[in-house]
This record gives structure tokens, C-alpha cells and sequence, in this order.
């Protein structure tokens, strides 16, 4: 009864993903991982108008049946669906959400860190990368690299999904041979500029010390003037040797 609006292109899973791994065999043990209606979820847009709907006083799109798998419904819409398992979904600094008491009843969520929303935990559906990870940050999201706490792998369910396939960890491991020979290269070169520099910081040591002395200022004619310049004669007080006697 509801309509699918178009999916954002961050947002949409292949679930034909596999094909890539080797064959019709990864594809089945990689769909069969998930559930049938999480792939679909996560790609689904919310919080839109419901076109069937759009006269009724509340017709937004922030609840799913995981039965028919048929888009975002609206309260409205629940009425063609008694008796389905139906979710809500919730939204975050324009980030959709869905309550851990909800999805962690039909859904393993482990690894995916929770956060605490208007006093609810929640996990966020799809991922939210961070342009900059903070200072003194010890541990990302292992697919969009999100700062996280130290005892979670992903972000997200999409990140899950993404970080947990088999063609994503041979790309990780292969990825991290590449940054681990890049960073002893520039450990190598840190290092032999390191050696130069100590070798050469002998002889430039007093060139260091002379330019933290202050250079004398050239001399001008007003100074020349002032050096040559003689003092007039005393003159003494008028009544310098005048003796008062009583």
C-alpha cells in the first residue's frame, strides 16, 4: 500500500554483491547471512509524505513491515498490516535510527555501537562518515572510519554488513599491507633526517645562538650629533656663597 521513493545511491546495497567472490554459491551464503528485508531497509528513504495517504493528519513514512518488505508506511497504512512485525523508524540529525528494544529482537547487532537518543538507545541504520576523525581518537568504524568507543566495530547496520562480507575483509587486509609498507617508508626517511640533522647540528649551533642576539642598529647623523655634542659651562647660584649668620 505504500509507494518507494528513490533510495539516496549511499544508501543502496547490491544484494548481488557476491557475484564478485566466485560464483552463485557466495551469493546464496552471503544473502543468506541477513535477514531478506535488512538490505531492502537500509536502501528504503523515510520520513516523506505518503502518497496514498496524504489528506490524513499523520502521513509520514517512518514505519516498515518486515512481512511484505514493501516500503515506508505511515500509520495509516498499518491497517492493511495487522498481525506483520512492523518497525519504526526514528530519526537523528537527519540520520534515520531505530530503537536497540526494537531490532535487537529480530537482529543481531553486535559490534554496532548504540547511542542514547531522548533517552532511548538506538543504532543508526546506515553509515555516517566523518570528514576529520577528533584528536586523541583510538578507534573507528572499520568501513567509514567514524569515531567510536573502543569496544564497537561499525558505526552502523550498513557498516555491518559492508565490514562482515568476505570481499570487503580480502580489501581490509589488502589495503593494510599498503599502509603498514607506506608507513615504514616515512619512518625510514624520519629517521635519516633525524641522523643528518644531528650530524650537521654541531656547526650550526653557534649561527643558532648569533641570531638570538640582537644586531647593533646602524649609526644616523642625529646619532653622530648627540655623541659629539659638548656640555655647556656650570653656571652656579647666585646665592651659592651667601652665609646666613644669627
Amino acid at each position: 500500500m505504500a509507494f518507494h521513493d528513490e533510495a539516496p545511491l549511499l544508501l543502496r546495497i547490491n544484494t548481488a554483491r557476491g557475484g564478485h567472490m566466485g560464483g552463485g554459491e557466495c551469493d546464496e551464503a552471503e544473502n543468506q547471512r541477513w535477514p531478506p528485508w535488512l538490505k531492502p531497509l537500509l536502501a528504503t528513504s523515510f520520513f516523506g509524505q505518503c502518497k496514498m495517504h496524504a489528506d490524513a493528519h499523520k502521513c509520514e513514512c517512518n514505519m516498515y513491515c518486515l512481512d511484505c518488505i514493501n516500503g515506508a508506511l505511515c500509520s495509516q497504512c498499518l491497517a492493511y498490516h495487522h498481525g506483520h512485525h512492523a518497525i519504526q523508524i526514528r530519526r537523528s540529525s537527519y540520520h534515520d535510527v531505530i530503537r536497540v528494544s526494537e531490532i535487537q529482537k529480530v537482529l543481531d547487532i553486535t559490534g554496532v555501537q548504540t547511542y542514547i537518543i531522548n533517552s532511548a538507545r538506538v543504532v543508526f541504520l546506515n553509515e555516517r562518515p566523518q570528514p576529520r576523525p577528533g584528536k586523541g581518537v583510538t578507534n573507528t568504524c572499520d568501513v567509514c572510519e567514524r569515531s567510536l568507543l573502543d569496544t564497537f566495530r561499525f558505526c552502523s547496520l550498513g557498516c555491518k554488513i559492508v565490514g562482515t562480507s568476505g570481499e570487503f575483509r580480502g580489501r581490509k587486509r589488502h589495503a593494510g599491507g599498503k599502509k603498514m609498507k607506506l608507513k615504514l617508508k616515512k619512518a625510514a626517511a624520519s629517521d635519516s633526517d633525524d641522523s643528518s640533522t644531528i650530524t650537521s647540528g654541531g656547526s650550526d649551533k653557534s649561527s643558532v645562538v648569533q641570531s638570538f642576539s640582537p644586531s647593533t642598529p646602524p649609526a644616523t647623523a642625529n646619532s653622530y650629533r648627540s655623541s659629539k655634542r659638548r656640555k655647556g659651562i656650570p653656571h652656579r647660584s647666585p646665592f651659592g656663597n651667601l652665609i646666613v649668620e644669627f
